[in-house]
Parts: structure tokens; C-alpha cells; sequence
């Protein structure tokens, strides 16, 4: 078959199957970004949730030896959600990055991937091929830029003319040699909003055409994943963000006025995507995975998003948590959670708070925890 021809025939598939952007690109080794991780390494920008060496993450053919191109896919999510839940004083609500707000997007795109390869395997018997969603050692955004999706912007998220920077990305290794599209140009210009919008200040501008690059250790949609204690540095910086942050995506022009809701699978269940806050800290495991489980944002569990919600009801300095805060500080068996509830105590800096903490401190023994109760008094005399 004419490669051309098949070419043409996997993008017409692609829209009956609901991808909304494909594109086509060599599996020519990364160089530039092989480059850009070893610096990434040596500043120690990296999350630890990265797969692979760099020498996976960028030569394709160690992945799959008869490698001759990747196929890149991007499908829109919703930026805006309809009929969203409003918290009250009395029931205060934290939020899901818009990325975790539908199905699994790992689970979808998968799917869409694997009906591609199906496809291609009936018009090429002998094609052989690799599906990656995220997980994967390839950089899906250094796959998309090359494949024409998108280009990457100072934000370090894939911007697609239709779209926006509200996309998934997928790709696959094939042997069969495409001809590759064109990378699209970077339009981001003297733009700086991501930049000077970010929280914490993880986003870096290195003056290059190329993008910018992401200090993870300091990016809130990192440290909102992590399972040990926040860093006190950034718990001021987290708001009520449960899961991942939106901010750099929503300042960002490109982003203005753009909400796609093609796909029923991204759509969210607002008390799932916005969550009252207090529930969260008394649900069970089987509770938070009949929830909250069909969504990407569960994938480190329930610990990370109780956490969460602790330094949220800290944020609102929410009085009406004091019960439950002190229920945790007696009970729960994880130090991260105890230490944590006590800093929230301490934000909250009532009589009632203060006295709570110093209970507890005469029966803890995790020198952690007593450090946290400590920081908690001393949040409690401030205010």
C-alpha cells in the first residue's frame, strides 16, 4: 500500500474514532531535548515521576529497534465546568486540576490508540508498534511539537491552534515510514503571563525560541501528588487546589476563551471535580475509589488529597473543621496527616485550635508531628 494513501486513511479514521489532532513525525533521536534533560538533571528540575533514562526518553529506537516514525494524538478536554457546585462557609470545597476532571484521560487515549493500531494492522499485516499515554519513556509534548500538534509554550504545555494548551497527548512507534508534518511555529512571542502567573515561580524563561522549562520541585501540580509533608514554602501557595494546577494555563491568551466538550469521557461530575473538603478527611479507601477512582487525579491515592485538604481548610481558616481536626490528631495513624491537621489547627488559631494541639502534643511521640504541632502554636500566636 501506498504510504500516502494509508497516511490519508489514518487521519480520516482518526476523526470517526474521536481524536481530535494527529500528526506524523520521524523517530529521529531527540537531540535537542536529550540536551535539555541532562540540564534539567543537573539543576535538579526532575519530579522522580519521569520513566526511563534520558537515553529513552530520547532515541525512539531504543524503545522499539525498527522505529521509523511516531504518530502523535491529541484529544480536548473541557476548561470550563457546567453547573459548578459553590462552597459555603460552612462546607468549603477544594477543586481537581481540569486535566483530572473526566474519565482517566490515560484510559481514553489508550483506547483511541489501540483502535489506530487495529486498523493500521489490518491494511499493514507486518506493521509493528509501541502505545504510549504519559506513562511512557517518550516526551509526549517533544513528539506532539515535532509532529506538528502544537508547539511548546513558555507554560511547557503543547498550544494547538483549535485547542489551546486543553489537550491530551498519546503516541505511537511504528516501523512504517511516514513522511513526516511540519512542526507548527511558536507564537508565544514576548508573552510572559505563565511566567510571572506562577504560583511558586516553577516556570523558567531562558530567553530561547523553544519554550520555557518547569522546576517540578517547585511546580504545584507536582507537590499536590507527592505523599510526604508539603513543604511549608509552598502550603500558602496551594489554595484549595486538591489535584494538579490550572494557572498557568489560565492566563495564558491562547487559552481565552476556548472549552471543548466533545468527549462525554472528560466530562466532569462536579462533586467528584469539586469536592467539599471536611468529607474528604473521613473517607475510607473503598469511599475515595468509588468516587474519585475513574479519575487520573486518584492515581497516588487518597493520602495525598487529605493532605490537600487539610492545608485547604487551613487556607480558609475553617473553624467548622476543628471537630474533625481533632478527631485526626487523635486517631490517624499516618504522621503526614497528624502533623498536618495540627499545622491546619494552628492556621485555624482558636482557643479551641491551640488547646487541641496541646493535648495531642502530650501523647505524640513522631518528632515530625511534634515539629508540625510546634509550627502550629506558633501559627496560632501570629494570628
Amino acid at each position: 500500500m501506498q504510504i500516502d494513501k494509508l497516511k490519508d486513511e489514518i487521519k480520516e479514521y482518526a476523526k470517526e474514532i474521536g481524536i481530535d489532532k494527529i500528526g506524523f513525525a520521524s523517530a529521529d533521536v531527540f537531540g535537542e531535548l536529550r540536551e535539555r534533560l541532562r540540564r534539567q538533571q543537573e539543576l535538579n528540575y526532575q519530579s522522580g515521576f519521569e520513566k526511563g533514562s534520558i537515553e529513552e526518553r530520547t532515541e525512539p529506537q531504543r524503545l522499539l529497534p525498527e522505529a521509523q516514525s511516531i504518530i502523535s494524538i491529541a484529544l480536548a478536554y473541557p476548561s470550563r465546568m457546567k453547573n459548578a457546585p459553590k462552597g459555603t462557609k460552612a462546607d468549603r470545597r477544594g477543586i481537581f486540576a481540569r486535566a483530572s476532571w473526566g474519565m482517566d484521560y490515560h484510559l481514553v487515549l489508550q483506547d483511541r490508540l489501540e483502535k489506530l493500531d487495529s486498523f493500521i494492522k489490518k491494511r499493514v499485516p507486518d506493521a509493528v508498534t509501541k502505545i504510549m499515554v504519559d506513562t511512557g519513556e517518550l516526551s509526549d509534548r517533544a513528539v506532539a511539537e515535532r509532529a506538528g500538534i502544537g508547539y511548546s509554550g513558555k507554560n511547557c504545555a503543547i498550544i494547538t491552534k483549535e485547542f489551546g494548551s486543553f489537550v491530551y497527548l498519546g503516541e505511537m512507534l511504528t516501523n512504517i515510514p511516514f513522511i513526516p508534518d511540519e512542526p507548527v511555529e511558536d507564537s508565544c512571542g514576548d508573552c510572559r503571563k505563565c511566567i510571572e502567573a506562577c504560583p511558586t515561580g516553577a516556570l523558567i524563561d531562558h530567553g530561547g525560541p523553544k519554550g520555557g522549562q518547569i522546576n517540578a520541585q517547585r511546580c504545584i501540580s507536582f507537590l499536590t501528588q507527592t505523599k510526604d509533608f508539603m513543604p511549608e514554602e509552598f502550603r500558602g501557595k496551594i489554595g484549595n487546589r486538591l489535584y494538579g494546577c490550572d494557572t498557568c494555563q489560565q492566563v495564558c491568551p491562547k487559552n481565552k476563551g476556548i472549552d471543548f466538550h466533545i468527549h462525554k469521557e472528560f466530562e466532569p461530575d462536579p462533586e467528584a471535580a469539586k469536592p467539599k473538603l471536611k468529607p474528604l478527611l473521613r473517607i475510607s479507601n473503598r469511599e475515595f475509589k468509588e468516587k474519585f477512582g475513574y479519575m487520573a487525579g486518584s492515581w497516588r491515592g487518597k493520602k495525598p488529597i487529605q493532605r490537600n485538604a487539610l492545608i485547604a481548610l487551613g487556607h480558609f481558616k475553617d473553624e467548622t473543621a476543628i471537630e474533625d481536626l481533632k478527631e485526626l490528631l487523635r486517631k490517624d495513624p499516618r504522621p503526614v496527616i497528624r502533623g498536618t491537621a495540627a499545622w491546619t489547627l494552628g492556621k485555624i488559631g482558636t482557643e479551641e485550635a491551640v488547646k487541641a494541639i496541646n493535648e495531642a502534643m502530650e501523647k505524640e511521640t513522631d518528632e515530625q508531628v511534634l515539629y508540625e504541632m510546634e509550627k502550629g502554636l506558633d501559627l496560632a500566636k501570629i494570628k
